[in-house]
């Protein structure tokens, strides 16, 4: 059978997503391959049709430990025979993922780094090994986001397997970690497939954070009843807002490090299992999350790169129905990443570069009134728009949909001498509320005693308003034309050389204005979006096949989304099959899935009700 016949017949779809066919002809080829695709364009298939494809092994390396049992249960849906041997495996599992291995049986294996770095299933994976596949292969460099040491050392595991071709996947990774990934993980005249990184059904949002928990809460009621992440930087941040959530009614759980397992993996398992319709997270915890329907995803902290940003935002819409990620920016949360790296005293001086850079280009995503998807583009050395989508601006971002308006040129130029100004007169000795208050005339005892109440500055952007000059302040501090010092006892606002210049003309400068949307603006359901004709009658038999898909998640213990996603379920019922041939012409129901769920699925569509 050819590439395009097995994916018709195993995983219900027509056609490769972008790149997709190449990544998979490599691998039959017994080609290494670099294959950088965005989240939710199809990595998993590039590494899971080879199995079927050619007779052998396919071993799989990932960190997401938490992700690997739904991954296995996903690609058996699919009719692989596959498994996973991980720390967090239970005796009966692992001794049937053993047999299987040495039974020959297994087709695709699932390992973490720690678990192949072993060396002990080296004797049984090498005679069969056709591929061997690393994914979220950016851990294996410095310049990355997540940098593993363990990365460092899978080139020893992999020569083991001379003769297996090497995949290296992952969704982020700018030209210095490709370059890192190639040499790294020694990838032999690879083929080197780097997709666009844009995610057009992303709406991107970057507002100055006033009130947290407020500005989180807003965007949820946005989205009452789907399903959403919201990080957060510190447990009590985390505690914190999902407490507000809960008294709000919203359907919520958090999750730290500082929780219990069990609490953990029930919030987790809940979230994804669709019990739960919002995980509140620390940004520093990962979280193994493949819900495929996250309608939102919400930054109430900044987290500490643009490579983590893409990553976290791209848990939002994978099924490609449009989705909502807002971030809540204020440079006291580039500051505190700051602080947290310094006290690491092990990190090289390339790491600590890298890491620096890293909360620059955050910091200017965040605060620019740029194009959002055209920032993200750039910072990956993406054209935007992609080749072949011609517009004028995204229009799916809070800048092109005017809700930040960028100051004209003159204006922000004047606006930035005025702050600059302000922090000059200050003289470096007081914190940003100081020049803040200084900037919006508002007197104290301590600036009447300093006489700063009598000075040109006092009062000179009173007109502005509080949430503006802080904003303002923030997006020069990204700029490096000001800068927060911490060699005392409080954080200190001072004026750099680079502002300094600014002030006498020599340079230019960016400044945003932001207007949050409208309060209480509800997004259309994504279904809706999906099929523009889909009637109330459709609405009322997706529901029902929802439930069923429910019902038949927990008597399996899987996930929903592995039986099949949304969008397949939004198609049945606009399309309403009467026969197993016509299910099997809806995407995303190959033949396994149709001779295993689709009597119970046409039952539903005539009206019934079937016992699982």
């Amino acid at each position: 059978m050819t590439p395009e016949e097995i994916l018709k017949k195993r995983w219900g779809y027509d056609a490769f997503k972008p790149l997709q066919r190449e990544a998979i002809e490599a691998a039959l080829a017994g080609r290494d391959s670099l294959v950088v695709l965005p989240t939710g364009g199809g990595k998993s298939l590039c590494y899971q049709l080879p199995c079927v494809a050619g007779p052998g092994l396919v071993l799989v390396v990932s960190p997401l430990i938490a992700l690997m049992d739904d991954q296995v249960a996903a690609a058996r849906e699919a009719g692989l025979a596959a498994d996973a041997l991980h720390s967090n495996l239970k005796a009966g599992p692992k001794r049937e993922a053993y047999a299987n291995l040495n039974s020959d049986k297994t087709e695709l294996l699932y390992v973490s780094p720690e678990r192949l770095l072993t060396g002990d299933l080296y004797e049984a994976i090498a005679p069969r090994l056709i591929l061997a596949a690393v994914d979220e292969a950016h851990c294996v460099s410095h310049w990355g986001h997540e940098f593993r040491p363990e990365y460092r050392k899978l080139t020893e595991a992999l020569d083991h397997f001379p003769k297996a071709a090497r995949m290296a996947l992952t969704a982020t990774a700018t030209p210095a970690v490709r370059q890192d990934i190639l040499e790294r993980l020694g990838l032999r005249s690879p083929a080197i497939l780097v997709g666009h990184p844009d995610r057009p059904n992303l709406f991107y949002r970057a507002f100055p954070r006033r009130d947290q928990s407020r500005q989180v809460l807003e965007v949820v009621q946005r989205h009452p009843g789907e399903g959403g992440i919201v990080y957060a930087q510190t447990r009590k941040d985390v505690e914190r807002i999902a407490a507000k959530l809960k008294e709000e009614g919203v359907s919520c759980a958090p999750y730290h490090a500082g929780l219990g397992a069990t609490e953990r993996q029930q919030a987790q398992h809940d979230f994804v299992n669709e019990r739960l319709d919002v995980i509140v997270a620390t940004i520093a915890f990962g979280m193994g999350i493949d819900r495929s329907n996250v309608r939102y995803v919400i930054h109430a902290n900044t987290p500490r790169s643009v490579e983590h940003y893409q990553q976290e935002s791209g848990r939002a819409g994978r099924d490609g129905a449009p989705a909502e990620c807002t971030l809540l920016f204020s440079a006291s949360d580039l500051a505190t990443h700051r602080w947290l790296a310094k006290k690491d005293f092990t990190l090289p001086p390339e790491r600590v570069r890298a890491l620096e850079k890293q909360l620059r280009d955050i910091g200017r995503y965040a605060s620019a009134p740029v194009c959002r998807h055209g920032l993200l583009a750039s910072h990956f050395s993406a054209p935007y728009p992609p080749e072949g989508r011609e517009q004028e601006g995204c229009g799916a971002c809070d800048v092109c949909l005017g809700e930040t308006k960028g100051l004209p040129d003159d204006e922000a130029l004047l606006t930035a001498k005025k702050v600059l100004s302000a922090a000059w007169r200050a003289e470096g000795r007081y914190g940003t509320g100081y020049v803040v208050n200084l900037l919006l005339g508002r007197p104290n005892d301590r600036m009447e005693h300093n006489g700063h109440d009598k000075l040109q500055v006092f009062g000179l952007l009173k007109e502005a308003g509080e949430p503006a000059v802080r904003s303002w302040i923030d997006q020069l501090i990204v700029q490096d034309f000001l800068e927060v010092t911490e060699d005392s006892e409080y954080p200190l606002l001072r004026i750099t050389a680079e502002g300094r210049a600014l002030c006498q003309n020599k340079g230019s400068v960016k400044l945003g204005l932001p207007a949050q949307p409208a309060k209480g603006k509800k997004k259309a359901k994504a279904l809706k979006t999906v099929s523009a004709d889909f009637t109330t009658d459709d609405e009322a038999l997706f529901d029902r096949l929802r439930a069923l898909r429910r019902a038949l998640a927990d008597k399996a213990g899987i996930p929903p989304y592995v039986i099949c996603q949304d969008a397949t379920l939004v198609e049945i019922a606009a399309a309403k099959p009467a026969t197993p041939a016509a299910l099997l012409e809806i995407k995303g129901m190959g033949e396994k899935r149709v001779e295993k769920y689709g009597a119970l699925l046409l039952a539903v569509v005539a009206g019934g009700n079937p016992e699982v």
